[in-house]
């Protein structure tokens, strides 16, 4: 078996933790050897207790030959250079979502990993989710039949307790409401399923909070290859997560039991053509350690790794035109 990959995980707030926790339960596949973090003060008894060395420089990181690959869990903003610096030193790369926050910044991030020959993976753990992984590949081969829609939904109120100065609530790192937190992912699976989006219309409403940005967001696109995805996103209602597809031979709706932060399972209602309405329910699985193991297993080469390169500037796109129709409340292309 080759070593473990080695990677520096940048950024240790709410989310750098989370995928520590996890990668202790990882397999051998890969191996926090560094951590980063601004604020070294908040996490320094954590990595002295795992024995993961830690400093406040990025360029340490980059520096130290035991690390192979950097996770992003850093400001969305900061995402393009630190992807820059990484490559430049011959470093894989694995970022949260967003990868950035338009087309042109996705499309430079993908070619620079592209053209050093370094892998890029994408904080869409929601891909590795059991129910949604087995309705990707019964879409994928063909058993829903001509998809048509879908519906999603992914909301949570855990934003409401964070400083109105927070990151993840100022405008040029999180515009639209929700939709860079929790939207994002059901984007990323409505490009999966339906291809490229040709127009979306986004609607960001401030119901019942005082979030900067808006705690309410719902997007309804429109696909080159036709069929439509209704996309929505509180960030001031209890947790809610639900994507439906409807296609000619059946339909799937897949309803998170809890947060991924601590999966509980899910619960899957299902029908295909001429048969009844089923409903299963699937037990707790950790998506967030499964696609980082995907992630180091495509850096040793023993994997492919299954978001493209198409699928992460197509999210982009789209994502970049929700932007744009929340701000006019118009119909707006996607480039």
């Amino acid at each position: 078996m080759s070593a473990p990959v080695g990677i520096a995980l940048i950024g240790l707030g709410w989310w750098g933790k989370k995928m520590l926790n996890v990668l202790a339960a990882a397999p051998a596949d890969i191996r926090v050897v560094r951590a980063v973090e601004p604020n070294v003060d908040s996490v320094s008894a954590l990595c002295a207790e795992r024995g993961i060395p830690l400093s406040a420089d990025y360029t340490d990181a980059l520096n130290d030959p035991a690390v192979e690959a950097v996770v992003l869990a850093t400001p969305h903003s900061l995402h393009g250079a630190q992807i820059e610096a990484a490559v430049a030193a011959g470093k894989h790369v694995f970022c949260e979502k967003p990868l950035a926050l338009t087309k042109a910044g996705a499309e430079k991030a993908v070619a620079l990993c592209r053209d050093a020959g370094l892998v890029l993976g994408m904080g869409h753990e929601r891909r590795w989710e059991p129910p949604i992984a087995e309705m990707l590949a019964m879409a994928d081969a063909g058993t829903l039949g001509r998809l048509h829609q879908i519906e999603a939904n992914f909301s949570h109120d855990k934003f409401l307790a964070l400083d109105r100065d927070n990151w993840r609530l100022k405008a040029d790192q999180a515009p639209a409401g929700g939709m860079t937190a929790t939207g994002i992912h059901l984007l990323d699976l409505s490009v999966r399923l339906m291809g490229q989006a040709e127009s979306v219309l986004c609607i960001c409403e401030k119901l019942s909070s005082d979030l900067p940005n808006g705690d309410t967001v719902a997007a309804f696109i429109k696909f080159k290859g036709g069929g439509t995805s209704y996309v929505s996103a509180s960030l001031a209602n209890p947790f809610m997560s639900r994507f439906t597809v409807y296609g000619s031979k059946g339909w799937i709706d897949i309803r998170d039991k809890a947060h991924v932060e601590s999966p509980e399972g899910w619960i899957v209602t299902s029908a295909m053509q001429g048969g009844p309405i089923t409903t299963v329910e699937i037990p707790p699985a950790e998506p967030v350690k499964d696609n980082l193991v995907s992630f180091a297993r495509a850096v040793r080469g023993t994997e492919t790794y299954p978001i493209t390169a198409t699928h992460l500037v197509d999210n982009i796109a789209l994502l970049e035109a929700v932007f744009a129709s929340a701000l006019s409340g118009k119909i707006e292309r996607v480039a």
